[in-house]
């Protein structure tokens, strides 16, 4: 009874500080519907600042106001962040939020590494609160005594802020219809501020009490926010409440479930996610309205014109003649290319054309490469059959995926999608006996016939290229312009007799095969696969290379890959280079919103008016 009795409250020790940064996160998505990728960032300062702070100031009150003077600290840092970068994007889609969040998540990567240093640090224990008691015959730390007090705590008084203040009602009312309050004459720009204070600043808090319970250190920035979102989409984008609750629901089913199930912890709280979502669309506590960030009405596609046609044609063949000038580099990296392209572009027909943003395609290029590894190893088949065996496989996990998927809308639909990658994913790194865990699946080799580099290299551009000229197909097809319709008004394509949700339900599996064509050709490529083609990382380096090329173009995702690949080759050879990867992808988001592709079509409208790229 004591041993289950102290999990219990290990599991409210947790969800208190989870709620902490789940709240700040679920306020700032609620008054500016941003979808804050670098909030996990804000958690990481409040840390380092705390262990700052608290290591210089002595005793019960330096403790104390050094953890409040780092969640200070973090909400202004939160206030600059807001101002010079966020307040240009709150009318973009979700995609340009998550995308520019991310750079500033790789800029502040590299500040703390500059400031702080790589090594964990670890902090002091608080005073007064350093030993354990026991209950039931069980040691119980004091810290984590006082977690589970300051957890309630916090949340009455962000109860009675919304409540009982001003400030707080007209947080309650843009959160259910931010449109109407600025028209009221709401000083818009001071809400969103604020608002982002308060959520840095609960982040921040959130960090700061974290420093005397683990090391402080790189990666607890990405480390929390994944398991963040999901309390914030369980309990209902915007609801603190809805938060907390989840936050505890999250906590303590993974405190018991590590005793049933110890390997269940790094799935567990997508699951659970996934499961509700399915039960209930908006999660425990949300609303319809909450699903939606910023909309912005999109430039329909048009035909290549025959001037772009003739460039394209030109670029196949300079490709074709590569290996004609390098056997070596250039061709491996030219590969890189390739698979970048197609898995960039099956995403953008997701997205783009489908207007269904997910947060895991991942998943569809991690079953393309492991399905190719494990018909090679496991079953015995010759490389041409694995590689067909592979769509199939990323086929199959799309339409299972995509049937919950197209269910949901807006960043409830893009949660699930990034749930199904990370259960995937966990799976994946446990199950050790088939897919090899974290030492992955090594000597998946191309076969004798194509062992030679330029004959896999034009085996790779067959495969991507025949593709990528599927789907610009069937975008210019009617299937595609249903799809497209659904995107720009969903209400308009069903009220015609148009079955929406089977053509998306298509389109995902549809996406999803192509992702694992281009899977297959990285693992034959790269001759291993391991558990990280699954991971967000490659979700979201799959958004920026849509972003980067544009949103609203064919042939953006094929820029942007590229411009990804040479980017990232030069650019991970640099010190910081975080930082001046973080960099671009802001400047581009600020300066260039509509990607490489835009910028192209703007200079030859320069050139020859009435004509786009």
């Amino acid at each position: 009874m004591g041993f289950y009795f102290a999990q219990l409250l290990t599991g409210l020790a947790n969800a208190s500080s989870l709620f902490l940064i789940a709240s700040g996160l679920s306020i700032i998505f609620g008054v500016t519907r941003v979808v804050n990728f670098a909030h996990g960032s804000l958690y990481m300062l409040g840390a380092y600042i705390a262990y700052t702070l608290v290591t210089t100031l002595p005793g019960v009150v330096g403790f104390w106001t050094g953890v409040l003077l780092a969640a200070v600290a973090t909400a202004l840092i939160g206030a600059v962040i807001e101002i010079l970068i966020l307040r240009r994007i709150y009318n973009s889609p979700e995609l340009f939020q998550l995308v520019a969040t991310f750079g500033v998540v790789l800029v502040v990567q590299d500040v703390a590494l500059h400031v702080w240093g790589s090594e964990d640090l670890l902090g002091p224990r608080a005073p007064l609160l350093d030993r354990a008691v026991r209950i039931f015959g069980e040691p119980i730390p004091e810290y984590d005594l006082a977690l589970i007090v300051i957890g309630p705590v916090v949340l009455g008084l962000i109860w009675l802020l919304f409540q009982r203040t001003r400030w707080g009602i007209l947080v309650r009312a843009a959160t259910q219809d931010r449109e109407m309050v600025g028209a009221l004459g709401v000083n818009q720009r001071f809400l969103f501020t604020s608002a982002f204070m308060v959520g840095s600043f609960l982040a921040g808090l959130g960090g700061a009490l974290q420093v005397p319970r683990e090391s402080v250190n790189l990666l607890m920035d990405l480390n929390i926010i994944g398991e963040a979102f999901v309390v914030v989409v369980i309990g209902g984008m915007g609801s603190v409440t809805g938060a907390f609750v989840a936050a505890v629901i999250i906590s303590v089913a993974n405190a018991f479930g590590v005793l049933v199930f110890p390997q269940i912890s790094l799935i567990l709280p997508f699951l659970v996610m996934a499961i509700v979502l399915i039960v209930r669309p908006y999660g425990l506590f949300g609303t319809p309205a909450s699903a939606h960030g910023a909309t912005v009405p999109e430039a329909p596609l048009r035909a290549l014109p025959p001037a772009g046609a003739a460039l394209f044609a030109v670029a196949v063949v300079a490709a074709a003649m590569l290996p004609m000038f390098d056997d070596g580099f250039l061709l491996v990296l030219a590969i890189d290319l390739l698979v970048a392209m197609l898995f960039a572009a099956s995403l953008h027909f997701l997205m783009g054309i489908g207007g269904m943003v997910s947060f895991g395609h991942a998943a569809y290029f991690g079953l393309g490469a492991y399905a190719a590894a494990l018909a090679v190893k496991a079953l015995g088949l010759p490389m041409l059959a694995a590689m067909a065996f592979a769509p199939v496989v990323a086929a199959l996990g799309a339409l299972v995926f995509g049937w919950f998927c197209v269910r949901l809308s807006g960043v409830y639909l893009a949660m699930l999608t990034l749930a199904a990658a990370q259960i995937l994913w966990g799976v994946t790194f446990q199950w050790q006996g088939v897919t090899g865990g974290d030492d992955g699946i090594l000597g998946v080799w191309p076969a004798r016939w194509a062992s030679d580099r330029t004959v896999y290299f034009y085996l790779a551009l067959v495969l991507c290229g025949a593709g990528i000229l599927v789907i610009r197909r069937i975008a210019h097809s009617p299937f595609g312009y249903v799809l497209r319709g659904g995107r720009d008004s969903a209400p308009r394509a069903e009220a015609i007799g148009i079955d929406l949700r089977t053509h998306q339900w298509l389109g995902f599996i549809l996406a999803g095969a192509l992702a694992g064509v281009a899977g297959a050709v990285f693992a034959f490529s790269k001759g291993s696969v391991f558990p990280d083609t699954l991971a967000i990382g490659q979700s979201v380096d799959g958004l920026i290379m849509v972003l980067l090329g544009g949103v609203q173009s064919l042939l953006g995702p094929l820029f942007g890959a590229a411009a990804f690949v040479l980017i990232e080759d030069w650019v991970t050879r640099l010190d910081y280079w975080r930082a001046i990867f973080g960099g671009i992808i802001l400047a581009i988001v600020l300066l260039a919103p509509d990607g490489i592709a835009g910028f192209l079509g703007r200079a030859v409208a320069l050139v020859r008016p009435g004509r786009t790229a």
